[in-house]
């Protein structure tokens, strides 16, 4: 560590730390034990100890070699943790040594330390576990950026969000209710649906059973303003038959394909954007302040536990193959976590492809 590193006083940083790293990027990867060097920290930046690492559908896309990390930062998956911050770079962060918080991190959670960016951590709602905490931070943001700094999303207006159930999908029902929008989604079976509907969302459709354009053209004939759509492919036709006037459509994932054909005259004629994100590659600045602007409109909510994350499962982290899978196969409601800190991590993992 850099000499200007103040560690917490009740911290014993080891030399090294155990990891889980991707063997063979692409589609026969698998998930390894390794041993590296604690992160050094940069100025601005806090050592986090890791209790619990939030799975998301980056970490697969990762190990599959389509999402690779920005550079100087670091190659192991991970994009979300909770933990105990037990050392900072610089003098007027001391403030955060002993806190407990969740982290929206470039890389490295599947570790026992990550470093993070100080304005891009928050604190830990009191009540909260520190499974919880590492649910919310990847999900929550995103949601957010897509609902409200992208979608503009008001009160009143109605949203569809697809793959509701996903982690996403169930941050996106929550805040965008709490915003007085009407809220739709699709899913994939009755389970799903129920969930949805049990969040609040004011209708849930399982597209393998309906067609979710004809239900929604019936119960909203004038239109959806702002659909979510991490599925893209053929569903870039559908979503056009639901357009409101001056509606958007937010692509944030191609679990559908990357390519399709459709024709542009109904978006022309609605006036439509059809918007692509992604949040890793975003700066450090803008994430910092996606950061403020979360906490500054939902932090109460989130303190009163009215919103938050969903859990579907906490397995060890020596069980990461096992939780990759439950994405792959769209099996999870909400959130899949790995428990670091009070879990030993195997000298070999179960193996497995993504």
């Amino acid at each position: 560590m850099p000499s200007s590193t103040l560690i917490h006083p009740a911290a014993v940083l080891p030399p090294s730390m155990q990891v889980i790293e991707v063997m063979n990027p692409g589609a026969n990867s698998c998930l390894v034990t390794a041993t590296r060097s604690l992160p050094a920290l940069l100025p601005g930046q806090l050592l986090l100890k890791v209790h619990a690492a939030g799975v998301n559908r980056a970490d697969l896309m990762q190990r599959r070699g389509l999402y690779p990390p920005q550079p100087n930062e670091s190659d192991i998956l991970g994009l979300e943790a909770s933990g105990e911050v037990v050392a900072v770079a610089d003098d007027h962060l001391s403030h955060w040594l002993g806190k407990s918080v969740m982290a929206l991190v470039p890389g490295g959670g599947y570790a026992e330390y990550v470093r993070v960016d100080a304005l891009h951590v928050m604190q830990t709602p009191k009540g909260w576990s520190m499974h919880l905490a590492a649910a919310a931070p990847e999900v929550f943001l995103t949601a957010y950026q897509l609902l409200f700094e992208l979608g503009q999303l008001e009160a009143g207006q109605r949203v569809l969000l697809h793959a509701g159930a996903s982690g996403v999908g169930t941050a996106a029902i929550q805040l965008a209710k709490a915003c007085g929008a009407e809220v739709a989604v699709t899913v994939g079976n009755q389970k799903k649906a129920d969930a949805c509907l049990a969040l609040g969302a004011d209708l849930a459709i399982d597209y393998r059973q309906q067609d979710f354009v004809a239900v929604l053209s019936q119960q909203w004939p004038t239109g959806v303003n702002l659909i979510l759509d991490p599925v893209a492919g053929d569903y870039l036709v559908k979503d056009a038959a639901l357009l409101a006037m001056d509606a958007k459509v937010v692509i944030y994932a191609l679990m559908g394909g990357r390519q399709t054909e459709f024709d542009m005259a109904p978006w022309f004629k609605k006036r439509a954007q059809l918007l692509f994100s992604t949040l890793r590659n975003r700066s450090d600045h803008y994430k910092a302040e996606l950061v403020r602007h979360l906490q500054a409109d939902f932090a109460a909510a989130f303190a009163v536990g009215r919103i938050q994350p969903v859990m579907h499962s906490v397995l060890p982290w020596s069980e990461a193959e096992q939780a990759h899978q439950l994405l792959a196969t769209n099996q999870s409601i909400g959130k899949v976590v790995l428990n670091i800190a009070s879990s030993t991590l195997d000298a070999t993992l179960s193996s497995g492809t993504s």
